[in-house]
């Protein structure tokens, strides 16, 4: 489904309810993210496939250019994950990523899912707060764990 809607500043956006093309969301990827995001550990390729095999995501684009996505990692139930929420920079501070939640919460919403769960990158957490996520608790917190292969 494509949907085309006039966020801040009368900028057009084209939401698309699938993938971009591997060569757009590399540059996205390049371009809106930081080291953080997968700390050098997957290529572009790995990190392609890993959007590939999601429950649910969205395409944002300005005329033809790719300058939002976002996607669910999700077994359509229980456990729900919105992550990889990105915007290119001269596109962030326009509603564009404030469109790309809508859709994936309006997904979330439309299946039923009662619990979502994201991950934030540092300082956008008061971006995310505007949509009625909180902190977990100190006594129930998330924990990583990275293999060494």
């Amino acid at each position: 489904m494509t949907v085309k809607v006039i966020v801040k500043e009368n900028l057009d956006i084209y939401i698309i309810e699938s993938l971009p093309i591997k060569k757009e969301f590399i540059h996205l990827y390049k371009e809106a993210t930081s080291e953080w995001s997968s700390q050098g550990l997957y290529t572009y390729d790995e990190l392609y496939r890993a959007i590939c095999n999601s429950w649910y995501c969205v395409s944002i684009y300005h005329d033809t250019r790719l300058i939002g996505f976002g996607r669910i990692i999700s077994d359509g139930i229980y456990q729900t994950l919105i992550c990889d929420v990105m915007v290119l920079p001269e596109y962030q501070n326009h509603g564009v990523g404030a469109k790309i939640m809508e859709t994936l919460l309006n997904k979330c919403d439309e299946k039923g899912i009662k619990w979502v769960q994201l991950l934030s990158a540092g300082g956008k957490q008061g971006f995310y707060e505007k949509f009625g996520f909180t902190a977990r608790d100190a006594g129930s917190p998330g924990m990583t764990l990275f293999f060494d292969n």
